[in-house]
């Protein structure tokens, strides 16, 4: 624990890779691991890079939304795969709620419906 910063197992192992998980799992962020080797600076450089992807993404999301609503139709935006967003009967919150899917996928190795994050 001294030589890992007083961390606990626990936390420790959090990010420990794992075999056969979605393509969009965090645990397999490329800045992520490059840090985690102890690559700082290419860790920073792949970093600014998923980030202006991400960017790219929202950007692009917003100029569909401006669009579909100069034509007058509806647009939905993001959809998760995996959960749907409710609200909460007692709290009254919007929540997540997961509605199926990601176990039959891993069971499948089928990540055909996952997007490219990284």
């Amino acid at each position: 624990a001294e030589n890992m910063y007083f961390f606990s197992d626990l936390a420790l192992t959090l990010n420990e890779p794992e075999e056969r998980v979605a393509p969009t799992d965090s645990r397999l962020r490329p800045d992520q691991r490059l840090m985690e080797s102890g690559r700082w600076d290419e860790a920073n450089v792949e970093k600014q890079r998923l980030e202006e992807k991400q960017r790219a993404v929202r950007r692009r999301r917003e100029a569909e939304a401006v669009e579909a609503l100069e034509e007058g139709k509806d647009y939905e935006g993001y959809i998760p795969l995996w959960f749907e967003r409710k609200v909460d009967s007692v709290t009254g919150e919007l929540i997540c709620v997961y509605k199926g899917g990601y176990w039959e996928a891993k069971d499948k190795q089928d990540w055909s419906l996952c997007p490219d994050i990284f």
